[in-house]
């Protein structure tokens, strides 16, 4: 079928004495949409736009340690269509505030409310009144170059299948850069993430995520990848380790029985094979025992390697003897 022929059989649908009624109504139908439109957008309406403000012309010598953008977010009232334009045109552009106008010398900085209402008034037609702005004021900080290399931690719930533990936590990058005032970058030791929260995984989670910080705080970068590495949970027994005595006398020597100690413990599959029994610390104190004048001495598990967890001491009281050396 040619093109002339779909004319001509469209034609003779529409018009046709079955369809003409139908036709008008479409017509009046879609000429009332028409005025109900007009009318709607004639109204007095109030909307919140959303206006960006920039920080300009920063000193080459100056690092903000906040967010050098942000949205200020205004109340405005005027007819709908002039609203639409506002919301969907290309009307309201990002604002340019001049660093050293707001600048107040002590490594910040603000712009008031009422500055940030006359700016939003200029964006605006004559016939739009703004009734609030948000945020009332924004205030802004930085230092001079001044920075601080701290590590990355995690925070959060993160819980492998009851079967496995986390055998080890790698970070990329493990350290970041931290930019704040002096007496901030004196309290901060480390940089944490988000709160994180993933349960019941097997194999090694590797996770991007944001790295939570102050606003007057700057983290150079803001985002790290961590993977948790996981092991098969494995209980394990390590004999021969030995017992060291503090505060001992130099012409004393502590015999104990028996001579070793063993420690219960919960590592992975790969971990224990590397383990030694000069890993762990088990000590004995030499001024308790004179204090106690037991019959038996108290040891204690000082130290233990990474990547084990539930280390506890077999026996904690054994028979002891102290000679002169």
């Amino acid at each position: 079928m040619g093109i002339g022929q779909l004319y001509e059989s469209i034609r003779n649908f529409l018009f046709s004495n079955v369809n003409k009624q139908f036709v008008v109504f479409l017509f009046f139908l879609l000429l009332s949409g028409v005025f109900w439109l007009i009318t709607t957008l004639n109204e007095t309406y109030e909307r919140e736009v959303q206006i960006p403000v920039h920080i300009a012309a920063i000193p080459k010598n100056v690092v903000l340690t906040s967010a050098a953008t942000d949205t200020m977010r205004v109340t405005v009232r005027d007819k709908g269509w002039m609203l639409l334009s506002y919301l969907y045109g290309d009307k309201l552009k990002a604002m340019k505030v001049a660093f050293k106008n707001y600048d107040h010398g002590n490594g910040g900085g603000m712009i008031s409310a009422a500055d940030l209402r006359r700016m939003a008034e200029q964006q605006l037609e004559i016939s739009s009144k703004v009734i609030a702005v948000k945020p009332e004021k924004w205030e802004f900080f930085y230092n001079n170059g001044e920075r601080k290399r701290v590590p990355v931690r995690w925070t959060g719930r993160v819980m492998p299948d009851h079967l496995f533990f986390i055998s080890n936590v790698e970070y990329q990058p493990d350290s970041v850069d931290v930019y704040a005032s002096a007496e901030k970058l004196d309290s901060i030791r480390a940089v944490y993430t988000e709160a994180l929260n993933y349960v019941s995984f097997r194999d090694t989670l590797n996770i991007e995520c944001r790295l939570s910080h102050p606003n007057d705080v700057k983290v150079v970068p803001e985002r790290v990848r961590i993977s948790f590495h996981t092991d098969v949970m494995t209980e394990e027994t390590m004999s021969g380790i030995p017992i060291t005595c503090l505060n001992l006398p130099h012409d004393k020597v502590l015999r104990t029985f028996p001579p070793k100690a063993t420690v219960h413990f919960v590592a992975g599959a790969s971990r224990i094979r590397s383990l030694r029994p000069e890993d762990f610390v088990v000590t004995a104190d030499y001024q308790e025992i004179m204090e106690k004048k037991a019959e038996k001495c108290t040891l204690y598990l000082r130290q233990t390697p990474q990547g084990i967890s539930r280390a506890k001491l077999e026996t904690k009281q054994v028979d002891y003897l102290i000679e002169e050396q």
